[in-house]
């Protein structure tokens, strides 16, 4: 705390962490170090085999590649922190690294909410217009839609974090979850939070729900393409391309929706910690896995790779 004339400011939060039971602590740290460690494995590896296999240069592959860059940004904002908090009875951070935190993870959340929605074009015209489907997602097209999801979530992650850490916060600074996460830390203002929490509802239209209504447009168009094939092996062909993209986008916002969207007297805090865990830890790792374990170019790319590796001379 920080002494002024008649008040006293709060220059530190407390966290309580996932949970306080010392056995359980042990228990969950090598299973989310494992899950930490396999989110950087995958996803690094992902990025490094598109790299290298040039049949993987496509736009598809380009804002797969770029996800999982966001997912390891996202992942490393909160997982370190967390995983040393276990070895800590007092898990204390700063004013500026706890807003730097969740600065970082509201920058990444919404950059993947914006590329999702990309990536959700990007199948509408694979499927709608596979003829000129090279000429409208050119390369630099593809750029222009990275470059713009990434500055839309900086700007958009500022819009939240500066109005909420100019609040005044002078009473409690014990944040009930396991890291900087603003509708915890909002409910420990001293000055009325009402002009952050509009900030927030408009933030969650334009962004969240805009993003969500993008990618809901695109899938109404990709049914109507499909339901055109006439062959129902043509059918399933076009439905896969598309299977993989679905289910990350059911896993994040189904996740998201289930934290910010309920009515606060409805949060049960360690309900909210198990679905945090699941959009912070568990997805980023999932991504990956899921774009990989059934897609034939990927291990078809993985085998090119690796054939070439080993007969390069030592």
């Amino acid at each position: 705390m920080e002494e002024g004339s008649n008040y006293t400011s709060v220059v530190m939060f407390v966290l309580l962490g996932l949970t306080d039971d010392t056995e359980l602590q042990l228990t969950l740290f090598p299973i989310f170090l494992g899950m930490y460690l396999v989110t950087l494995f995958w996803n690094l590896s992902l990025i490094i085999l598109i790299r290298m296999d040039s049949h993987l240069h496509t736009p598809m592959y380009f804002f797969l590649s770029f996800l999982s860059f966001i997912d390891i940004c996202y992942s490393s904002s909160i997982s370190p922190r967390m995983l040393s908090d276990f070895f800590k009875d007092e898990k204390v951070i700063s004013f500026l690294a706890c807003a730097t935190q969740y600065f970082v993870a509201c920058w990444m959340a919404l950059t993947e909410c914006c590329l999702l929605a990309a990536m959700a074009y990007d199948r509408y015209v694979a499927i709608g217009n596979p003829l000129q489907y090279s000429t409208i997602m050119a390369p630099g097209l593809c750029q222009k839609m990275a470059a713009g999801a990434l500055g839309s979530g900086l700007f958009n992650s500022l819009f939240q974090t500066i109005p909420c850490f100019n609040l005044y916060y002078c009473k409690s600074n014990v944040v009930q979850h396991f890291f900087c996460n603003l509708p915890q830390i909002i409910t420990l203002s001293c000055s009325s939070p009402f002009i952050t929490q509009i900030i927030l509802f408009l933030e969650a239209l334009v962004v969240g729900l805009g993003s969500l209504f993008i990618i809901l447009l695109s899938y109404g168009f990709i049914t109507a393409s499909i339901l055109k094939i006439s062959s129902i092996k043509g059918s399933l062909k076009a439905f896969n391309t598309c299977a993989s993209h679905l289910a990350v986008v059911a896993l994040f916002y189904g996740t998201a929706l289930a934290v910010y969207m309920r009515p606060s007297s409805n949060h049960p805090r360690k309900q909210d910690k198990v679905l945090s865990v699941f959009y912070v830890i568990i997805i980023p790792m999932l991504n990956p896995l899921i774009y990989s374990l059934r897609n034939k170019e990927i291990k078809e790319a993985l085998k090119r790779v690796m054939k070439r590796m080993r007969y390069v001379p030592h």
